[in-house]
């Protein structure tokens, strides 16, 4: 009598379990990654609709990217917003694909030249840097506008010469 209860604790460990099998669901970036992929073929499939999404792209991503150079000299992500114009070119344009490529490989290059100067360099890149942004914002007028709020209109010399 003892060899069934034997056997039986056997098949026990070996059977699958007893609740339902939990199947789990990919994670929700791959479904949405796979939704907008089917979305893009569809567009492709239509000439007239994939000619307006590379237009649209084309313009956003160029909108974006002249934002980008126009910040640059700014303090903040200038190079940041470059690349992410770039990057959205990229997804239609091969060009741009390799344009990209290119600034980040050039980018990545100036700034470990940076890193490895001394100071001074790095105070008169500072003062460049100063330099191209008090000529941008006299360009654009921002230094006059502000001499008329705070009743310096009489100060010319500050008008932009556009």
């Amino acid at each position: 009598m003892s060899e069934p209860a034997e056997q039986s604790t056997a098949t026990a460990d070996k059977a699958p379990p007893d609740g339902p099998t939990t199947v789990t669901a990919p994670p929700r970036h791959r479904t949405l990654r796979t939704r907008l992929r089917h979305f893009r073929a569809r567009v492709r499939g239509n000439p007239r609709a994939n000619l307006i999404w590379r237009i649209v792209v084309g313009v956003l991503g160029g909108l974006v990217l002249v934002a980008g150079i126009v910040a640059i000299p700014y303090p903040g992500p200038g190079w940041l917003i470059v690349f992410a114009g770039l990057g959205i070119l990229a997804t239609e344009f091969t060009w741009a694909g390799r344009l990209l490529r290119f600034a980040r490989h050039h980018y990545d290059r100036w700034m470990e030249w940076v890193g490895r100067q001394s100071i001074l360099v790095k105070c008169l890149l500072g003062l460049l840097t100063c330099a191209i942004v008090l000529a941008t914002l006299w360009l654009l007028g921002a230094p006059y506008l502000v001499a008329k709020l705070v009743g310096l209109g009489h100060w010319t010399w500050l008008q932009s010469p556009l």
